[in-house]
């Protein structure tokens, strides 16, 4: 990575190549007594396309005989799975019968499912090579996968096999599949939304690879302290079996330095970025299995260690102990930790390594791979299609450029023109603040050819537009990479528009919202076009089949079979069901027996017995003032003073509520924080009120992740997204919801319009003010009177005078509301969320209402899949064609 030769008009450099990649010979005749050449040559890395066909007409048939003979099988029964684990708990483990646990038991059922995966990867790999055809990649800081044996199982459709095997062994699956750590690589709807998109494009049998980091510790473990969030490191990597370290694949990463400049004998400038440190980017290979299909991708992550080596040697034997580790330990923080806490300069320093770290090891591997089809530069982008999700890998953009130029000798415009078709980027939000900016001083320290690059996709850019809009100057401002500020800060997000041949937004309100707003002067110069929509969706496999396997059979029993999962349009034929007395029935029991099973959980984990009975109000989520816990648990409060007034006879008639929060806070973001310690302060108030018993109940989930989404998620009744409209760009938690028969409270943002269009109205719970009048009430706030809703005020009233302990706690959040613009409207959609609230209680009431509702909710949601998404990606902005694989993949 850190060639930084210029392009000269001599020989060729001599391609050094190491040891292990290296022919085995390049001799031609004998040599010598009795031998003759080798046949062929093999590689670590495997060959182009170009090359595959005469390698593999070179090697000998014995050799492929041999080969073919004791090529493993899939294993098909119960019999041959148990022998597969006991081979590996045996001998991979070093256990035995007599000491055999559960924890070994997951590690030799993954074992086996992970042979059985890598058999797929390795044809699927294979087919794409051979095929040469054109490839997505898709960047994205966040995988957020969850557990992979479940997952596996399912998508091969041996999970029943497993089952029986694991019976024989005298063990549970539900035990086994527990004892899986999630995989911390993510922390919200982006990362989960990431996944989603690995499994369809593995399910719909595209070529792709997913880039991202291998994170040490993940975003962070959550724990509960006295009512605080405490974040501490997440182990999830103690044994993870579904992880490949390729040892041959590691990219020299380059940061700081100075750049060069100089002209060739043909008077070109030249460019080289020299000196610095060179970190190493080293390989981590997970295969992402499609269901039911042979189709088997690749999610390459990259872990950082140092160029040097763990250890130096020589400040060992001096003495400086401390030393001789160091550089190990510096670079090893590059991936240890998802988004560190950049309230601090060294901590946006660190998280901008990051960024560049991975984008620069994707790249290269990516131009790698290109390389070796030995096509035309040209070429590029019919062959690669690299998505951004989000402004993350933004980086990608001038690195590529840096590539093509600095060290492939391409001219700037044959170069662009080969980055802007490459491209695509997917913008996840208008927030302002979220619009990532990294200061220049910043990137001129850590990336001083980047930095240069991005000045000139700038200048290039706004010459281009005062040509095209000579009278609108002030327009120029407005659209500069580089914001005109103290320090001067790059717009990533500007960056990555203007590099990029397709924007999109993740649901329509959202796409409509950056062309009106943040990208409005982008649509005049571009023009519409280059703008495009592509809602969200969710895997169906993952969040109804694996995380609902009884609602999944159900529905299979009524479509006649599991055709659904790969086609979710099927669902709207359990419509013709909504009056069965027997589906009804059945449907009701598999919601309440989730509800039995979230109630177990929250007993296991908190302490507290809550009634499967009561409705469940679930907002599970990152903890962020726009998605608006805060209002949520003020309309808890208000409801607990509302019973805490109420005669017995009245107590009788309100419908008991259990209240789950869940989700974590950024580490440095302490508005967040302090809305999980009212919650948690709350419910230790409510929850020990013996005058509120069972009618009310507040949880916090502690340490919120995918594997307790796959609880909460179908035993939810109610939902709630709720964040200020115009906020939420698309939300994916409300489809998985959905999809599971609870039903939604929101507001008018996000994808919760599409979900309203497609379910009908009497099927979701709408509230608050419109994306439209926000900015205005906003004004309002500011410069005219500002009244509070009387019944937030009350609740106001109550934490101001102690009631949910130190009213200090709380002064900041209250204070955001009352005395600051209350930017999020709070006050102003409490009344009309209080109100709906009242709707969803007296709804639930009406048993048969609501579950024709939840029915009706499940049949509904056909269109919120990933694969519909991936399809519209691959059709709209990708260019990219699905891959069958065949029934008999080449041998090697």
């Amino acid at each position: 990575m850190a060639s930084t030769q210029a392009i000269n008009t001599g020989p060729p450099a001599r391609e050094r190549r190491p040891s292990t990649s290296a022919p085995l010979a390049d001799l031609k005749g004998p040599i010598g007594p009795g031998f003759t050449r080798p046949k062929h040559k093999r590689t670590v890395t495997g060959f182009g396309p170009g090359d595959i066909k005469s390698v593999e007409a070179s090697i000998p048939e014995p050799q492929r005989e041999a080969w073919r003979k004791f090529m493993p099988k899939h294993f098909t029964t119960a019999e041959e799975f148990e022998k597969e684990t006991v081979r590996h708990i045996e001998t991979t483990l070093a256990r035995s019968l007599y000491n055999c646990d559960e924890g070994a038991a997951y590690a030799g059922t993954a074992l086996a499912f992970r042979d059985r995966l890598v058999l797929d990867w390795n044809k699927t790999q294979q087919t794409q090579t051979f095929a040469d055809q054109k490839r997505i990649y898709y960047l994205s800081l966040e995988f957020l996968m969850g557990r992979a044996l479940d997952n596996a199982m399912l998508n091969v459709d041996q999970k029943d096999v497993a089952s029986a095997g694991l019976s024989d062994l005298g063990f549970r699956m539900e035990d086994i599949i527990s004892q899986e750590h999630d995989a911390a690589l993510g922390n919200g709807g982006l990362g989960r939304l990431a996944a989603c998109f690995l499994d369809s494009m593995a399910s719909l049998n595209y070529p792709a690879w997913g880039y991202g980091l291998r994170y040490r510790y993940g975003i962070f473990k959550q724990e509960i302290v006295d009512g605080y969030q405490v974040e501490v490191p997440d182990y999830w990597l103690d044994f993870n079996p579904w992880e490949f370290q390729r040892h041959d694949i590691e990219v020299d990463v380059q940061f700081y330095g100075q750049v060069n400049k100089w002209q060739d004998d043909e008077g070109k400038q030249q460019c080289s970025w020299e000196g610095g440190e060179i970190v190493k980017a080293v390989a981590f290979d997970v295969p992402v299995p499609g269901y039911k299909t042979a189709t088997c991708n690749n999610l390459r992550l990259w872990g950082s260690k140092a160029a040097s080596g763990e250890f130096d040697f020589q400040k060992f034997n001096s003495g400086d102990y401390e030393s001789s580790v160091a550089e190990q330990q510096r670079a090893e923080t590059i991936s240890a930790v998802l988004y560190p806490n950049d309230n601090l300069e060294r901590g946006k320093e660190l998280r901008l390594k990051q960024q560049y770290f991975w984008c620069a090891a994707s790249l290269y591997d990516i131009v790698r791979r290109f390389k070796k089809t030995n096509r035309a530069w040209k070429d590029f982008p019919n062959q690669v299609a690299i998505q951004l999700n989000d402004t993350h890998p933004t980086l990608a953009i001038p690195e590529l450029l840096r590539i093509l130029i600095d060290i492939e000798g391409l001219e700037w415009d044959d170069a662009w023109g080969i980055v802007s078709k490459t491209f695509g980027y997917t913008n996840h939000t208008v927030l302002p603040e979220a619009l990532e900016k990294w200061s220049v001083p910043l990137m001129q320290h850590l990336l001083p050819r980047h930095l240069q690059i991005i000045y000139d996709i700038n200048l290039q850019f706004l010459q281009f537009v005062e040509r095209n809009f000579p009278k609108n100057r002030d327009m120029l401002g407005r659209i500069s990479i580089i914001e005109e500020s103290q320090p001067k800060m790059v717009r990533m997000a500007y960056l990555a528009l203007i590099g990029s041949h397709k924007v999109n937004g993740v649901a329509e309100l959202h796409s409509d919202l950056i062309k009106t707003t943040i990208f409005k002067d982008f649509v005049e110069i571009f023009g519409p076009d280059k703008f495009t929509n592509v809602t969200n969706g969710i895997t169906p496999r993952r969040w109804l089949h694996q995380a609902n396997p009884r609602l999944s059979a159900l529905i299979a029993s009524k479509l006649g079979g599991h055709e659904f999962l790969k086609d979710l349009t099927l669902l709207h034929k359990l419509e013709a069901f909504v009056d069965d007395k027997e589906f009804r029935k059945e449907f009701r029991e598999i919601k309440y027996a989730n509800k039995v099973k979230l109630a177990k959980l929250i007993k296991e984990t908190t302490g507290d017995s809550v009634n499967p009975s009561a409705l469940f109000d679930v907002q599970v989520k990152r903890i962020h003032e726009y998605k608006r816990q805060q209002l949520n648990i003020f309309g808890v409060i208000h409801r607990y003073l509302q019973i805490k007034a109420m005669s017995a006879e009245e107590k009788k008639k309100v419908q008991p509520r259990v209240s789950i929060f869940g989700g974590k806070a950024a580490p440095g973001y302490w508005m967040a924080k302090t809305v999980i310690h009212l919650v948690n302060q709350v419910g230790k108030v409510v929850n020990n009120d013996k005058d509120v018993g069972d009618l009310l109940k507040v949880i916090f989930m502690e340490d919120y992740n995918v594997s307790k989404a796959e609880i909460i998620c179908p035993a939810s009744d109610i939902s709630e997204h709720i964040s200020t409209a115009g906020t939420e760009a698309s939300g994916t938690s409300n489809m998985k919801f959905c999809l599971n028969g609870g039903l939604i409270i929101g507001t008018c943002d996000g994808a919760n319009i599409e979900i309203t269009r497609e379910v009908g109205e009497n099927n979701i719970f709408l509230f608050g003010n419109l994306a439209e009048d926000v900015e205005d009430l906003r004004h309002a706030h500011l410069y005219q009177k500002y009244v509070l809703d009387p019944a937030l005020a009350n609740v106001f009233d109550v934490i101001q005078n102690g009631m949910f302990g130190d009213a200090q706690s709380f002064s900041a959040l209250l204070n955001g509301i009352v005395e600051h613009g209350d930017y999020y409207l709070v006050s102003d959609d409490f009344g009309s969320y209080v109100e709906t609230q009242e709707k969803i209680d007296a709804a639930y009431k009406d048993s048969e209402e609501w579950t024709t509702k939840m029915i009706q909710t499940v049949a509904r949601m056909g269109f919120f899949s990933s694969d519909r998404c991936i399809d519209e990606y691959a059709e709209t902005i990708w260019n990219v064609e699905p891959l069958v694989p065949k029934e008999e993949a080449n041998l090697p």
